[in-house]
């Protein structure tokens, strides 16, 4: 793997910038292709594909520094934007995205659980993609396998600095290879019978449940919340939880409302 692909001056062009750049924008085109096949939207899409994708970048960094790293950058304010040190936690780029989603939705009178169904197939898929950054720079890497089986990252990496000439588990090969399991499993289920939102939920569910366990082979967060899971497990806890209850209730009221355009059928 190579962190630095060359150099424009003293200025260095870095894999993991290149790959994040390019899954952000591959995203945005099979979004825009989704949206474009259902119909509806689509002339949205690259704005939202902007605005959602600095959403995410800017929310994963903070999300990371606040919630993991707090006790490193509070002495290193100016390093907090330094992403390419490492250091992205995806469920702060899932939250601020969504937030910034759901206001640009209401600002111009989009459907907010529709428009998540379409495009959410296209979020995991530039998460995958986003692994392979991570890979590239040396982060987001796995605990040791105690074996000759893993990665042996280069000595400019973090996981060098952390566990040094050590096979590693390759934690953030596995997820991007789960996510693109994933992508796959959101683009069936949109083909089935499911209420407004359940396809979004679904991905969020997807998602925790993958990330919940991979977490267990992750080598760079491995203090413990309350004696009991990492911090990534317990936001998947919490993300598996929520979500579920919302497909739950979003199916009671699908099955509700189609047993009532059933009565009304019959009525006539």
């Amino acid at each position: 793997m190579h962190q630095y692909l060359f150099y424009i001056g003293d200025f260095p062009i870095r894999a993991y910038g290149l790959v994040l750049s390019l899954s952000i924008i591959l995203a945005t085109g099979v979004a825009y292709f989704l949206a474009k096949q259902d119909g509806r939207w689509h002339e949205h899409i690259s704005d939202m594909g902007i605005y959602c994708g600095l959403a995410g970048i800017l929310g994963s960094r903070l999300w990371d520094v606040f919630f993991f790293d707090w006790a490193y950058y509070r002495d290193h304010i100016t390093e907090i934007l330094n992403v390419w040190q490492g250091g992205m936690a995806i469920q702060g780029g899932i939250v601020l995205g969504a937030v910034v989603g759901i206001i640009y939705t209401k600002r111009h009178n989009i459907d907010t659980w529709e428009f998540a169904d379409i495009i959410c197939p296209a979020i995991i898929l530039g998460q995958a993609l986003g692994r392979c950054a991570n890979l590239l720079n040396g982060d987001a890497f796995g605990a040791p396998t105690g074996s000759n089986f893993g990665i042996i990252y280069p000595e400019t990496t973090l996981a060098f600095h952390t566990y040094g000439a050590q096979p590693l588990w390759p934690a953030e090969v596995w997820e991007g290879q789960l996510d693109m399991v994933i992508f796959a499993l959101l683009l069936i289920y949109r083909t089935a019978s499911h209420g407004k939102g359940q396809v979004f939920t679904m991905y969020v569910m997807l998602y925790s449940a993958a990330r919940f366990f991979l977490e267990y082979f992750r080598g760079d967060y491995t203090q413990l919340v309350m004696g009991i899971f990492k911090s990534a497990q317990m936001t998947s806890v919490v993300a598996f939880s929520v979500s579920t209850l919302i497909w739950l209730y979003l199916e009671w009221k699908r099955r509700s409302s189609s047993a009532v355009k059933a009565v009304e059928r019959k009525s006539k």
